[in-house]
């Protein structure tokens, strides 16, 4: 399918789209801050920018978009038909450098939880972010020694939630 904009519009529309304070990122934070927890946000020393930090749980949150980090089997993320070769470069190194940031985190001793925009639209809202603070817990058990036997984490040492599909 042709594209409905010209090269002109297309161009104000994606140079319009945010990189900070983005629609999913104010839901997860207004949220934490309901339940008590404080975060810093964009902080600049930690690899990868995370968009919320939690120092006392030594954990970093991405919330990140279906498109622009290339979420696979999602149906917000679709490759476009003009430009194909251009975007799906600019996407696999997205992904490249998140796998890349989140290792240099791990090594750094932070727990990284990754929340994808399309877990945040309101069917999925409500479990997506319970089981976000189910998992903070859980870190904070383990960072004080308690012994967890539910969750996991994966190859890049990034913590897994319940509402990952």
């Amino acid at each position: 399918m042709a594209d409905r904009m010209t090269r002109e519009q297309r161009h104000k529309c994606m140079a319009r789209i945010k990189g900070k304070d983005t629609k999913p990122e104010l839901i997860v934070r207004h949220y934490l801050h309901a339940q008590g927890y404080r975060y810093r946000i964009n902080v600049k020393r930690l690899p990868g920018t995370p968009d919320i930090v939690l120092r006392k749980y030594k954990t970093v949150i991405f919330i990140n978009g279906c498109f622009w980090h290339g979420h696979e089997g999602c149906k917000h993320f679709v490759m476009p038909n003009t430009n194909t070769e251009f975007w799906q470069k600019k996407i696999d190194r997205n992904k490249q450098r998140d796998i890349e940031k989140r290792v240099q985190l791990r090594h750094l001793g932070w727990h990284t939880i990754i929340i994808w925009e399309c877990e945040l639209k309101p069917k999925n809202r409500h479990t997506t972010l319970q089981a976000l603070e189910q998992t903070l817990n859980k870190i904070f058990l383990l960072n004080n020694g308690a012994k967890v036997t539910a969750g996991y984490s994966n190859e890049e040492g990034c913590i897994g939630m319940a509402a990952e599909e």
